[in-house]
């Protein structure tokens, strides 16, 4: 008969069910495995339940924005840090406003609190400003700007970029030398980098000509950068400067200062930034930066500028937050909208570098107003509580299917086991891979995907029940059942799914560990389903205790009311086709 045949195809190979057992079963061994590879067998959780650091962010406006501090600049900052933090790797992390001014970052426990307190504490102003002149980073009273200490070939500052002493000596290839700054597959004319920079010939310390500002070189020769707090202190005053505004400013490891004119390229102009390894070059660790269309022109108009000039006013300084990260010097315009950050950098230094930039300058600056550390005292009992909820609704739900549906209600808890395996293996191994924290809300995703699950199967024992009610033996039920069956769980499936995926979409936070988990859950109920319970039951319809009809499997003919038993020769009125409800 063509009907039955056409409802015997489906994706768990009904003439092998075996297959499909062997399958899954090697799934659930290999995510174990993984587990112990990893050397992570629990979940990670978030900061609801494991405690964690909070941080209090207090916004401050900027010169010559007295109204920057509203609304749209406040959510706005929050999205950036909210990033920012996430790409340390950190998940479930809260980010929210709280009053007018304030910005409220929690972070698990976990994570580096040092590490994440710089990047959340970080205002990220980064800008590109021309060399007026530089000096040795000591305070020097006699004279506006004496030499730059010598650097040597090679010479590295301790964070991972290389000392920008400027020099004038072209390359090889007649290029310029930059030190930190460097264009991908540049061509002939642009600036080369390199790590190793030769000193500045004596009679460059000073240019001639700069029309340099006297009181410029009275701040100038007053600054001294040989300690932190005084590198701290006019990284400050240098940040609260307007980009218009001429500043003094020190290299951020004392051994250089440096006049610098207005800025030329803002850090809104970078589109993009990250950390690559230079297998091919030798540079080591470097930050690859993308400017925005506008961002590289002005990249390209200031780098054609200063290019013919005298050193150092050749160059041109890198600031972030009022400190010099890199000064390399040009000869000719940079064009292309990209550039690299070279000089030492180790990988951390790198990606951290490359994180603030990739998530642009923050439209207001911030401190750090309170620092706290949370327990999870509070999140432990909330967990209990639900824990113990959970268990209590699981029990009845077990209660229920074996006093209704008696031995299939092996079937059911059997498939709830591997469900709920899979879960927890998923969860445990999406820790390390994407960062993703157990909170309270995805506990609470969990236990409302028992029921998902739990109904996924009511659904196919019922189509089943039906089929030995019209006077068919387990075999072909089975086989019968699983095509109308198939249908409802997948539209059902999806309607829970889907509306996960917009939950997911459409909120933020905690929320969005709830929506998480009850999209994960979903996927593996349809997973479960297809290639674990109809495999099972296709192995279970030949057992004699089920395909007689025992009182206790769940699928006594008797009990269920069933018509006579259907004849082979029996012919029907109309063709019987299965048909997809």
């Amino acid at each position: 008969m063509a009907a039955p045949n056409k409802g015997r195809r489906s994706p768990a190979a009904q003439g092998r069910p075996g297959r499909a057992l062997v399958l899954i079963l090697v799934v659930i061994a290999a995510l174990a495995g993984g587990m112990l590879y990893s050397g992570t067998m629990a979940p990670r959780l978030g900061i609801d339940l494991a405690g964690g650091t909070s941080f209090t962010l207090a916004a401050q406006n900027q010169p010559g924005k007295p109204n920057a501090i509203n609304e749209t600049n406040m959510k706005t900052a929050a999205g950036i840090i909210e990033r920012r933090v996430n790409g340390l790797g950190v998940s479930e992390a809260e980010v929210q406003t709280q009053g007018t001014n304030h910005i409220i970052v929690n972070i698990p426990k976990g994570t580096n609190a040092k590490q994440a307190r710089q990047q959340v504490g970080t205002t990220a102003q980064l800008g590109f400003r021309t060399v007026l002149t530089a000096a040795a980073g000591t305070k020097t009273p006699s004279q506006g700007a004496s030499e730059p200490p010598k650097a040597g070939n090679g010479d590295k500052k301790k964070d991972g970029a290389a000392t920008p002493t400027p020099t004038g000596r072209p390359t090889t290839q007649g290029r310029a030398v930059g030190d930190a700054l460097k264009k991908d597959d540049a061509p002939s004319g642009s600036a080369t980098p390199t790590a190793k920079t030769p000193s500045m010939p004596p009679a460059q310390q000073q240019p001639q000509g700069a029309g340099i500002p006297a009181a410029l070189q009275k701040k100038l020769a007053a600054l001294d950068c040989s300690t932190k707090e005084s590198r701290s202190a006019a990284a400050e005053q240098a940040a609260r400067a307007k980009p218009s505004d001429p500043v003094v400013a020190c290299e951020d490891d004392g051994k250089t200062k440096y006049a610098l004119g207005p800025v030329k390229v803002e850090g809104t102009d970078v589109d993009d930034a990250k950390a690559t390894f230079d297998q091919q070059g030798g540079q080591g660790w470097l930050v690859q930066m993308n400017f925005t269309s506008a961002g590289g022109k002005k990249f390209a108009d200031v780098t054609g500028d200063i290019a013919s000039k005298a050193p150092p006013q050749n160059q041109f300084a890198i600031t972030l937050d009022g400190e010099v990260v890199s000064a390399p010097r040009v000869s000719s315009a940079i064009a292309g909208g990209n550039a690299q950050i070279t000089g030492g950098f180790t990988q951390q230094s790198a990606e951290d570098l490359a994180n603030m930039l990739s998530y642009g300058a923050l439209p207001l600056s911030f401190k750090i107003a309170d620092e706290t550390t949370v327990t999870a005292a509070l999140g432990g009992e909330q967990l209990t509580a639900g824990l113990i909820a959970g268990a209590i609704g699981l029990a009845l739900v077990v209660i229920y299917l074996v006093a209704y549906y008696r031995g299939l209600s092996l079937v059911a808890l059997a498939s709830l086991v591997v469900s709920a395996a899979l879960t927890y293996a998923l969860m445990t191994l999406l820790g390390p891979a994407i960062g993703f924290a157990l909170n309270l809300p995805a506990v609470c995703g969990a236990i409302v995907a028992i029921g998902i699950t739990a109904d996924s199967f009511i659904v196919y024992f019922e189509r089943i029940r039906d089929e030995i009610r019209e006077g068919r033996t387990l075999r072909p039920s089975v086989e019968r059942a699983w095509p109308r069956a198939r249908r409802t769980i997948l539209v059902s499936d999806f309607v829970s799914f889907l509306a996960a995926a917009v939950l997911f979409i459409v909120t933020v936070g905690k929320v969005q560990g709830f929506a998480f988990t009850l999209g994960l859950t979903t996927l593996l109920d349809v997973v479960v389903v297809f290639f674990f319970t109809k495999p099972l039951m296709t192995l279970l319809a030949k057992r004699k205790f089920f395909h007689s009809g025992h009182p206790w499997s769940g699928l006594d003919p008797t009990r269920l009311g069933a018509k006579p038993p259907l004849r082979r020769g029996r012919r029907t009125s109309a063709p019987i086709e299965t048909k997809e409800a």
